[in-house]
């Protein structure tokens, strides 16, 4: 009975949650509240579908690596999706690795996070995740940025500007915006925020001291990651690599 009222309360809370996000953007005029109740239904079956996995997944290392794998496939995924590179997104998934890899690769080979499943999903899933979020802000950004000032690329290929270098300086500035928030989290921990990996530990009962020295290294951890992933970005969009498909006619005509 216990358990079944909990359930209930969970429900209800949710729901709550899901329809007031949707309600004030209806009432702001901000966009449509489809995308949250999407958003709300697509996070209950995944982590459903997790939750019925998990366990076999952690106990395997080779299953801990496809189910990291996998995080790293649908975040590209989700960056492409964001960002409307159409085919081009995929190269999206190499800024999203290019820190991500490295950085875990470090973690295991220092001892700082054991070569099991229980560690290294959550942390995989932290830095990956950062990855996705600043690729998606700074391709965004960048695109942006690109587009609107066109005027000023054209005029620096005017002046005898290679495409890259041009396309560089237009967008090294708008893309780094992209690392802001790692850098607002990392700057205000422990007096605004308590990051996930910190409140797991504790709830899971390790000392105060430990937590907060995980979450410490997960967060500069963080800031490497997205730093790499946006200085990534500036090279794709410099190059060519990552474009909106007008955005690579425009180029092509100028």
């Amino acid at each position: 009975m216990v358990i079944a009222t909990d359930w209930v309360r969970l429900l209800v809370v949710c729901v709550l949650f899901t329809a007031a996000a949707g309600a004030v953007l209806r009432w702001g005029g901000l966009a449509s509240p489809g995308p949250v109740v999407k958003a709300a239904l697509r996070a209950t079956a995944q982590l459903a579908a997790v939750s019925a996995v998990i366990t076999a997944v952690l106990a395997s290392l080779p299953l801990t690596t496809g189910f990291l794998l996998l995080m790293a496939g649908v975040a590209t995924g989700t960056s492409a999706a964001r960002t409307k590179t159409g085919r081009k997104g995929v190269w999206v998934g190499l800024a999203i690795l290019v820190g991500t890899v490295p950085a875990i690769a470090a973690l295991v080979l220092t001892g700082l996070v054991p070569l099991n499943g229980i560690a290294l999903v959550p942390v995989g899933g932290i830095l990956i995740g950062g990855a996705m979020t600043a690729t998606t802000l700074s391709v965004r950004r960048a695109l942006d940025t690109l587009h609107d000032r066109h005027g000023e690329y054209e005029a620096a290929l005017a002046l005898g500007f290679t495409e890259p270098v041009a396309v560089r300086e237009l967008i090294r500035r708008p893309a780094a915006e992209a690392l802001l928030p790692a850098l607002d989290q990392t700057r205000t921990v422990g007096l605004v925020t308590l990051p996930g990996a910190f409140v797991g530990m504790l709830l899971g009962g390790a000392p105060v001291w430990q937590a907060g020295a995980l979450q410490l290294v997960v967060l500069l951890g963080l800031l490497a990651v997205e730093t790499a992933a946006i200085a990534t970005v500036v090279e794709l969009v410099a190059r060519g690599l990552v474009r909106r498909t007008s955005q690579a006619t425009e180029v092509r005509l100028a």
